[in-house]
């Protein structure tokens, strides 16, 4: 089986941003070949010796129902050429939970993300590799800081797998307290994040110079390191154990559809959730009585109980709505400076329980579409809302469609969510009511995304020519003159019976 193919599936879309592509594409992307060419692919993968890591320091947060990695490092080209392909590891098993990643120079905070893309070989070795092109070739010598991050979804274990329902939620994770790297790194620690300083459990090794152990903890944070001198690909297995008396949230798919009228001046949204609680699971059956009755004194729990939307300032006319009809227990507050949709599912979900629903909007088109000087049209939407949770949000799978009206064309589009998390985009029509041709729908695959990507713009420039604009009433019209002549006919027939003399 070829891995690489799962892994351009995952960092598709990634070559494009060499050529800044995404500005154009209408055209439809499947990037499975994205990087080289397969044919010639070499079957294994030796990344060159050409850089050194001077000093690296690898940043876990686990503060949220998702991992998120910053790697900041140094890096020097120990070569007797100018470098600019740096190669970065990741373990097979990651491959489909990875997303989100992005490269930037520390040191320069104008510059935008790098091209990252995946090294392809075929391979049934542990590992795949990324390479990550420097804007300007690394001089014999020279050091670069890059900034990496990342993030990795259905990360943690449950640890105990199931509880009570007012008992604590504790999770497990496991890495490396060495940063995976192909280089040899001449310095490194890793510092460890949790959301709460409850952290009954983790590896111990041993200190170096003054430190008898690692980790040292600090609060809510734990360090491994500082390290001496690893050589490449060396890996100190650890596991950590904490406290998430939160939900865990995990969105497998989300729809997101944005319909765009000209004639109406509105944009309406509607966002159909497939969610599930991925956290322990109840040991015993659900008691309601308890669970009202502790509800009293609103104690933490790992239940989720409800969500808050944040939408655009001006978005009215909410609805919510789950497979078994609409659900009454929602609040929308809306003033000049929020608009805020607040949810409870119809009974609170604890670990393994799944929910589907729907909710959606309207909002004026003046918030979001404006014209440009040559005569076409500029609609700015955020890629991705979705619940702000304290606890964090993770998607699995995100469609965003954008309908947009019938008769738009010349569609170009980009967005600011990181290339590696775009799998797939392309136009298509999209037939609805009193429509002759069909609306123009841009449809925008996403995978493994987190909600630090809300509010991440969606940028699209479409013409929509006067013969479109006109397409609509012309069609209400002769539909209506239709139906007119139609019964004008019909009145005409003399039904009536006759009898002969």
């Amino acid at each position: 089986m070829k891995t690489s193919a799962v892994f351009s599936a995952v960092l598709s879309l990634l070559s494009l941003a060499s050529r800044g592509s995404a500005h154009g594409h209408h055209h439809h992307h499947k990037h499975s070949d994205s990087g080289t060419s397969s044919a010639s692919a070499p079957a294994t993968f030796t990344p060159p010796q050409v850089f050194k890591n001077v000093n690296l320091v690898h940043i876990v947060s686990l503060e949220k129902n998702y991992v998120k990695e910053s790697i900041n490092v140094v890096i020097e080209n120990i070569d007797k050429e100018a470098q600019s392909d740096y190669i970065l590891p990741f373990a097979n098993e990651q491959l489909s939970r990875l997303g989100g990643l992005e490269v930037r120079d520390r040191k320069n905070a104008e510059s935008g993300p790098f091209v990252v893309e995946p090294v392809e070989f075929e391979s049934f070795g542990p590992n795949q590799y990324v390479r990550i092109g420097l804007p300007t070739p690394l001089a014999p010598g020279a050091q670069q800081t890059l900034g990496i991050t990342y993030y990795l979804l259905d990360a943690y274990k449950p640890l105990p797998a199931s509880i009570k329902q007012e008992e604590q939620q504790f999770l497990s994770y496991s890495f490396s307290a060495y940063c995976p790297s192909v280089y040899t790194t001449s310095k490194q620690k890793t510092e460890v994040k949790f959301a709460s300083t409850n952290i009954p459990d983790y590896t111990k090794l041993p200190g170096s110079g003054d430190v008898k152990e690692f980790p040292q903890k600090q609060g809510s944070k734990l360090v491994y390191g500082p390290f001496d001198e690893k050589p490449a690909g060396a890996l100190e297995p650890v596991q950590v154990r904490f406290e998430f008396n939160k939900p865990v949230i995990h969105i497998s798919r989300l729809e997101r559809d944005i319909e765009v009228s000209h004639w109406g001046g509105n944009v309406a949204f509607e966002e159909r959730y497939d969610l599930e609680h991925r956290g322990a699971n109840l040991s015993s059956l659900f008691n309601r009585v308890k669970w009202q009755q502790s509800q009293y004194y609103n104690p933490a729990t790992h239940a989720l109980k409800e969500m808050k939307f944040p939408l655009r300032v001006g978005s009215a006319d909410p609805y919510y709505t789950d497979v078994i009809g609409n659900v009454s227990t929602s609040r929308f507050r809306s003033n000049k400076r929020e608009a805020l949709l607040e949810i409870k599912p119809r009974y609170p979900l604890f670990g393994g329980w799944k929910y589907p629903f729907t909710i959606g909007w309207n909002s004026d088109a003046k918030n979001f579409l404006r014209n440009t000087a040559t005569g076409g049209f500029v609609l700015n939407v955020p890629f991705l809302e979705g619940p702000k949770q304290p606890e964090g949000v993770e998607y699995e799978q995100v469609v965003v469609r954008l309908i947009l009206p019938e008769g738009a064309e010349n569609v170009k589009w980009t967005t600011a969510i990181p290339k590696s998390s775009i799998s797939e985009a392309g136009v298509q029509i999209h037939k609805t009511y009193l429509d002759t041709i069909g609306r123009t729908a841009l449809v925008i695959k996403g995978r493994n995304l987190v909600d630090d990507f809300r509010d991440r713009d969606l940028t699209v420039t479409y013409d929509y020519p006067m013969s479109a604009v006109l397409r609509k009433p012309l069609v209400v019209f002769s539909s209506s003159m239709a139906v007119f002549v139609s019964l004008w006919l019909l009145s005409l027939i003399n039904l009536k019976f006759t009898t002969r003399k």
